[in-house]
């Protein structure tokens, strides 16, 4: 009884992690930026937004590369580098509950905010349950990907936002469907041949490399 619980569990936490997975939030951020941009008052907007997402990717990719390559982690805290999953979502989810509830809100988006950076949360703690990364290297992906958002939602508010009750209804099935539908992201494995191109090392390396060199704080 206790394994099926834990068994469960488990399970709802990897479900909970595909919704972070680069492969479903592009293509939702990417339909959402092309009816900003089709729209003159939010354009500003859609180019902005994009921009704040390519740069953050950049960085987390960035800091992947550092360590999968180099080492360059930081053993104290267990860091090996920014959590992609965390940071899209911090990036992503804010923005597009403002897509989905913009009609209704008449351009109040707190609560749309608020249901974007909920779902941003659970994605960064199933991070850590499914044993992807550690707490600092979640934090790390909020704060990068909380960065984005918050650029971007200066923006939105001076850019009303006018959309057609379809796309919302596009974009909530996107979302809700997919994680069933597609498999893995390979984005894990592309860095790691990134990393490894770049150093000409042969093998990447890992966070057992990592903890070897330095023992973790203790209260």
């Amino acid at each position: 009884m206790i394994f099926s619980h834990a068994s469960t569990t488990l399970h709802l936490w990897q479900l909970l992690t595909r919704l972070g997975d680069a492969q479903i939030l592009l293509p939702a951020a990417a339909m959402t930026v092309l009816v900003l941009f089709a729209q003159a008052p939010t354009r500003r907007l859609a180019v902005s937004w994009m921009a704040l997402i390519a740069a953050a990717a950049v960085i987390t990719t960035a800091s992947k590369v550092a360590f999968m390559g180099w080492g360059i982690g930081w053993a104290a805290i267990n860091f090996t580098g920014v959590s992609g999953h965390s940071m899209f979502a911090a990036a992503i989810y804010p923005m597009l509950m403002v897509a989905f509830l913009s009609a209704p809100l008449r351009g109040r988006h707190g609560l749309a905010v608020a249901l974007g950076g909920a779902l941003a949360l659970l994605v960064g703690v199933s991070r850590v349950e499914v044993g992807a990364h550690s707490w600092s290297e979640v934090l790390a992906g909020w704060a990068v990907g909380g960065a984005v958002s918050a650029a971007a939602l200066a923006v939105c508010q001076t850019s009303p936002l006018r959309i057609r009750p379809i796309v919302p209804v596009v974009l909530m099935a996107w979302v809700a469907v997919m994680p069933f539908k597609l498999h893995a992201s390979p984005t894990h494995s592309l860095v790691v041949r990134l990393a490894m191109s770049m150093s000409g090392n042969e093998t990447p390396f890992t966070r057992s490399d990592l903890m070897r060199r330095e023992p973790l704080l203790t209260p």
